[in-house]
């Protein structure tokens, strides 16, 4: 019989932790409560602003990122977990994660959309690693459940964003950036 020296205890005991750091999610759930959330989202979405209905005929693909939690009290962040669909097939789950500084204190969840109205917006926001959303895009903010206009101002955007279900509050100014980067839930 063979003795284990220290060297090959050690050596098995590290692999064997690298090993387990390394899990990507492969083989959990992780997609499917994503996948859960982002319909029970779009549901919302339709029956509280049944004009959204035209927006997403008209897209070639949708982001749902169907819980963004923010907080903030000078500096802030935001982060969820979302995913991406075209013809309402999920293709890719992202992740947003968000950084503002400011005077501003407070705390919130909300719920957001990002309609890509052009097949080269959606190839430009799979093709990059990590994608900032900046000003090529146009934001339609329902005002206390009114429907959101689509005008020529949204429907000649690349990128419509549309956010709604917030809940808590964030009170002051700031300067903020999104970045969403495809993950393996």
């Amino acid at each position: 019989m063979t003795e284990l020296s220290r060297r090959s205890l050690l050596v098995l005991g590290g692999a064997s932790l690298g090993l387990a750091a390394c899990g990507n999610g492969v083989g959990s759930n992780g997609g499917t409560t994503i996948d859960a959330r982002v319909n029970a989202t779009r549901d919302y979405m339709l029956r509280s602003f049944p004009s959204t209905q035209q927006l997403m005929s008209k897209s070639v693909g949708v982001l749902y990122m169907p819980l963004m939690t923010e907080a903030s009290f000078g500096f802030g962040g935001a982060f969820g977990r979302g995913a991406l669909r075209i013809n309402d097939v999920t293709v890719d789950y992202y992740s947003a994660a968000s950084a503002s500084v400011g005077f501003q204190i407070g705390a919130q969840q909300y719920a957001h959309a990002l309609f890509f109205m052009t097949e080269k917006a959606l190839a430009d926001f799979r093709r990059a690693d990590g994608w900032e959303l900046g000003a090529d895009a146009r934001y339609a903010l329902p005002d206390g459940g009114a429907a959101i206009g689509t005008d020529t101002t949204t429907t000649l955007a690349p990128v419509v964003v549309q956010v709604f279900g917030q809940s808590g509050l964030i009170v002051g100014a700031s300067l903020a950036g999104t970045k969403y980067t495809r993950i393996i839930p």
